[in-house]
């Protein structure tokens, strides 16, 4: 072999070097977030620091990661960069065609509602029970981008309207825990809601099948009732760790009627280790109730939206909207972000979830504040103005963008992509488009999220 083809070769097995050690290294992460105010509560973590993304999971946190170590480099300076957020309570029971009812036309399909405001993981507060969660988890849990997780009614039929639900006969604690038992992780709570009658056993019941499976039980209270008071549901009832929605709704005895503060009932439960979800819905948020309660010192555990076909389009828009309203009492961007991260996920007994732990699920929300003139609205029609608002820019789950408001993920059409688009699976679930003949030549080629 001649002198020059030895140098050929030589260069070429160097070259071949350079260039894997290039992939290699480009490969070490498949995004990075870089520059955001970072957001975690589990952590405490206050501060600007880069995020980066591999194989679905946290792979790194830090003050500076190279962006050469990535396959795609999103700049979030100016924005805060989160857990993808946890909604404690929605109704996404969708598509049976039952009229009227939340296991069919009163819930909506998940997806459409959750990534445009940073939620990645939604909790269906009974919608169904344990003779119908295994047709909710087909045609819902399963084919959902959305994490959907459940609370599993106690009414075997579940929420259904009150022929259903007001039914005693169909409140078994039994074959609801051991439903839960069947899918743990999934079903990650039980739900009594909207019983009308003076009896306890939906409660008793209801943590019968929480002691089972070991998980917490969700009320809604339904009806006011003497024969049932809520300092005696709250005092004695629940246990520790349980969750009480719609605790600024005033319905139930949720607030001291001479001070306007939060009840002996409240005070008693959260002395208990009963938590306060918000579940703000379309007639469970008051601001003659949340206003007092807040100011002297009664805030939320968790922050949810109650979100069915009726709130979404009433007070409540979708989950900023909710956090808006606190921030607009007095609340901070980070006591908003920690009640709709970390404490509903740690309610659930969910720590994978609701933080940016290196390990843990790659659901992130990138999050502007907007400043002006907004104005608030409760479920009696009725506003508070606030000078800020939060926009959702980004959302990532299981590691792939999949809502990005204004582009801050994409390139310029007309110049050099600023990573391999053979490799835009890596980091997205929109349409890849690969190049091929011109330079933007599209083929589009679906790209699902696990």
């Amino acid at each position: 072999m001649s002198i020059g083809k030895h140098c050929y070769f030589a260069i070429m097995i160097i070259a071949t070097a350079v260039l894997s050690t290039g992939v290699a290294r480009a490969q070490d992460y498949d995004m990075i977030l870089q520059g955001g105010h970072v957001l975690d509560a589990k952590n405490h973590v206050d501060a600007v620091e880069d995020v980066a993304v591999k194989d679905g999971l946290i792979a790194e946190v830090a003050p500076h990661i190279d962006p050469k170590n990535a396959v795609k480099t999103i700049d979030v300076s100016g924005f805060y960069v989160t857990p993808g957020l946890v909604d404690l309570h929605v109704h996404v029971f969708a598509g049976t065609g039952e009229r009227g009812s939340y296991a069919g036309d009163n819930s909506v399909y998940p997806d459409g509602f959750t990534f445009r405001a940073g939620v990645t993981t939604v909790v269906d507060a009974g919608s169904s029970g344990w003779r119908n969660f295994e047709d909710f988890k087909e045609h819902i849990i399963d084919r959902s981008k959305t994490r959907v997780l459940a609370d599993l009614n106690i009414v075997g039929a579940g929420m259904r309207g009150a022929k259903y639900e007001d039914n005693l006969d169909d409140m078994d604690g039994e074959a609801t825990g051991k439903m839960a038992l069947k899918y743990p992780g999934v079903i990650v709570g039980i739900k009594s809601a909207h019983f009308t009658g003076p009896e306890w056993k939906p409660y008793e019941q209801a943590v019968i099948a929480g002691n089972i499976a070991k998980i917490p039980v969700m009320i809604d209270y339904g009806s006011r009732r003497i024969e049932r008071p809520l300092y005696d549901l709250l005092s004695t009832k629940l246990r520790p760790g349980d969750i009480y929605t719609h605790c600024y709704s005033g319905l139930r005895g949720e607030q001291d009627p001479e001070t306007g503060k939060a009840s002996k009932a409240m005070l008693i439960g959260r002395q208990r280790g009963i938590y306060c979800d918000v579940g703000h819905g379309g007639g469970s948020f008051a601001w003659t109730v949340a206003i007092p309660m807040i100011q002297s010192g009664y805030q939320p555990d968790s922050i949810s939206t109650d979100l069915h076909i009726d709130s979404m389009n009433a007070g409540m828009k979708d989950m900023l909207n909710v956090a808006d309203k606190f921030l607009a009492m007095g609340q901070t961007v980070p006591q908003v972000v920690t009640e709709m991260t970390w404490n509903p996920a740690h309610e659930i007994k969910q720590d994978q979830l609701g933080n940016l732990s290196v390990g843990a699920p790659a659901d992130i929300a990138v999050l502007s504040v907007e400043k002006g003139n907004f104005g608030f609205v409760d479920m009696y029609n009725t506003k508070l103005m606030g000078t800020q608002k939060l926009t959702c820019q980004l959302t990532v789950r299981a590691g792939k963008v999949v809502y990005d408001l204004n582009g801050i993920s994409a390139d310029l059409w007309d110049a050099q992509p600023t990573s391999d688009p053979k490799q835009a699976k890596r980091w997205t679930s929109f349409t890849e488009r690969p190049f091929g003949g011109g330079a933007h030549q599209k083929f589009p080629v679906s790209v699902p999220v696990k």
